[in-house]
């Protein structure tokens, strides 16, 4: 497997907009439906926000998610409902392409019906962040679901944050045509550089799972000060 991409960006800024000029170049790159899989977070919100002025052929887009709370969807902790507030509602997409995970069903059942929805489908872009202890969707060190071998999508209770999510599984991620990582801020610099530069550890570093032909971290200058040290 290739070793991944690591450009570091003045800002955060800059790192969504790093992010907004790739997937435009992406979605260019295709001819027919292009599958893309929304992050949660900060980052990704200023890059939503971005988009929406990016000359995108919206209606060919087909949009997923990587990860989600079982909260309902208009609940301020959704995944969805911030996708929606920043980018969806002021896009072209068709609502049949918006592939939403139900948060407010029974967390199994949410987890089934999407693995049903996405089995097979490869994926052209994932967007993806890490947080402070190395999770990355709603993959969590020391949890089932980094080490899911088989399912596409399962459900978790995160005992950490105390909520059930739903996630989709490395073995979808790395189905991938091609993955970014959205990292900012000095607050992530030491689990940065341990997952890009200390041992191989998954389970307690679940971002080290996510290993396609084509990552790329988009890293802002806090976030990477750690990098370059030895």
């Amino acid at each position: 497997m290739a070793s991944p991409e690591v450009r570091v960006l003045p800002t955060p800024a800059a790192v969504a907009e790093a992010a907004a000029e790739r997937i435009v170049a992406a979605v260019a790159r295709t001819t027919g439906p292009f599958t893309i899989a929304l992050a949660g977070g900060s980052t990704p919100a200023v890059l939503y926000r971005l988009l929406v002025s990016q000359p995108i052929d919206w209606p060919r887009v087909h949009v997923f998610f990587g990860d989600e709370r079982c909260v309902p969807p208009d609940d301020p902790a959704s995944n969805y409902r911030m996708a929606r507030e920043a980018l969806l509602d002021h896009v072209p997409i068709p609502s049949a392409n918006v592939h939403r995970m139900r948060g407010e069903d029974p967390p199994a059942v949410a987890a089934e019906a999407y693995d049903r929805e996405v089995r097979g489908v490869v994926f052209d872009l994932v967007l993806l962040g890490m947080g402070g202890n190395g999770h990355t969707a709603s993959l969590f060190p020391g949890l089932a679901a980094v080490r899911e071998t088989e399912r596409w999508v399962v459900a978790e209770w995160v005992g950490e944050v105390g909520q059930w999510r739903v996630t989709l599984t490395p073995v979808a991620i790395n189905a991938a045509a091609e993955v970014v990582f959205l990292v900012s801020g000095q607050g992530k610099a030491e689990m940065l550089h341990r997952v890009l530069m200390g041992p191989r550890d998954p389970d307690a570093l679940p971002a080290q799972a996510i290993a396609t032909a084509r990552t790329t971290w988009l890293v802002d200058a806090a976030a990477a000060s750690l990098l370059e040290r030895p």
